[in-house]
């Protein structure tokens, strides 16, 4: 295996010596014939695709999700560890792709503990794709040894549905094909929302999961995370509090419950909780007083399917997005 690492490396290096990458930002011609070798650019550098990939593995959350979306079943990918209903490790849209294309199941990495690169190794792969992801530059290293890596764009867990389509189907010399399935999928939100609006104009704000045993400390989602920037998707806005609060490179931000008001312009308040989390946030003395909180409008997930689907992806949007649009809808309709 560490032979196959090394000739996979050299191979690499001799591409880049030579110059014969075609490059592109992302984008690359998506006919069967499509240009090789591609270089993909990402925050690591650059990545060299010497030629069309037949096994692809992916890495992290979501990645999977466009090669199937585009046809093709990967050798392998990351086991489910949120929203997994049936505890298979394979989220219920990716089982009806798997099952359209009447596909067996990959190899599932277990990813509770990090990466795990001897089981990526094991599969195989022409390519590694991880556009959505949170690498080290040490995790990208070792998997480029085992094959090229397309890597996210800017930072850690902030590609959004769009990009990670783009960069992902560009690896696979689809982009076109990534394309046509961004406007698919933009269509049925544009479809959705035309029913939906009340929520045009209205301020959202994303909190991450909260204690009911302890609130004295508000840590939510940055402008950063796709989570937000779905909101946008939805005809919601970020309110100014969030985006003032938003660090570049960040995906997630904390505040103290003593400085709750300064969220006070936000008019849904989307979290991951239940009734008694509800219970507790109408009862303590800080949070009680914040306009979502006081006026009932809120969103709260849960952890099944359409938690899991608030974080989009391109599967999962047409699956949860009726449902997830309609809790929106009540929760605005309670804004005053």
């Amino acid at each position: 295996m560490a032979l196959r690492f090394r000739l996979r490396t050299i191979g690499l290096c001799l591409l880049l010596f030579t110059g014969l990458c075609l490059k592109t930002t992302g984008h690359a011609r998506a006919e069967d014939n499509a240009v090789f070798p591609l270089t993909i650019h990402h925050a690591f550098g650059t990545t060299v695709v010497a030629q069309k990939p037949v096994r692809v593995a992916t890495v992290a959350w979501s990645n999977h999700e466009v090669p199937l979306a585009l046809g093709i079943v990967p050798v392998g990918m990351a086991r489910a560890n949120f929203g997994d209903d049936d505890g298979d490790g394979i989220l219920p849209w990716v089982a009806a792709r798997l099952d359209a294309l009447k596909a067996e199941r990959p190899v599932l990495f277990n990813e509770g503990d990090g990466i795990d690169f001897e089981a990526v190794a094991a599969t195989e792969p022409d390519i590694i794709l991880a556009a959505y992801s949170g690498l080290s530059r040490s995790d990208y290293e070792t998997l480029s040894a085992i094959a090229p890596v397309v890597a996210y764009p800017d930072a850690p867990w902030s590609t959004d549905w769009r990009d990670t389509i783009r960069l992902n189907s560009a690896g696979l010399g689809l982009a076109a094909e990534g394309e046509a399935l961004i406007a698919r999928t933009e269509a049925e939100i544009a479809a959705t929302m035309a029913g939906h609006p009340e929520l045009t104009g209205k301020s959202a704000m994303f909190i991450t999961h909260l204690g009911a045993n302890d609130l004295s400390v508000v840590n939510f989602y940055t402008t950063n995370d796709t989570r937000v920037k779905f909101f946008a998707d939805l005809g919601l806005a970020s309110p100014r509090s969030v985006v003032s609060a938003s660090r570049p490179g960040t995906f997630s931000g904390s505040i103290s419950a003593e400085q709750i008001d300064t969220f006070d312009d936000v008019d849904i308040l989307v979290t991951y909780g239940d009734a008694s989390l509800l219970e507790a946030l109408e009862a303590n003395p800080l949070m009680r007083h914040m306009p979502a909180v006081s006026n009932g409008s809120l969103v709260m997930l849960k952890n099944d399917p359409m938690g899991t689907g608030a974080n989009p992806t391109p599967l999962s949007i047409s699956w949860v997005l009726k449902d997830y649009v309609a809790a929106l809808s009540r929760a605005a309709k309670a804004v005053r």
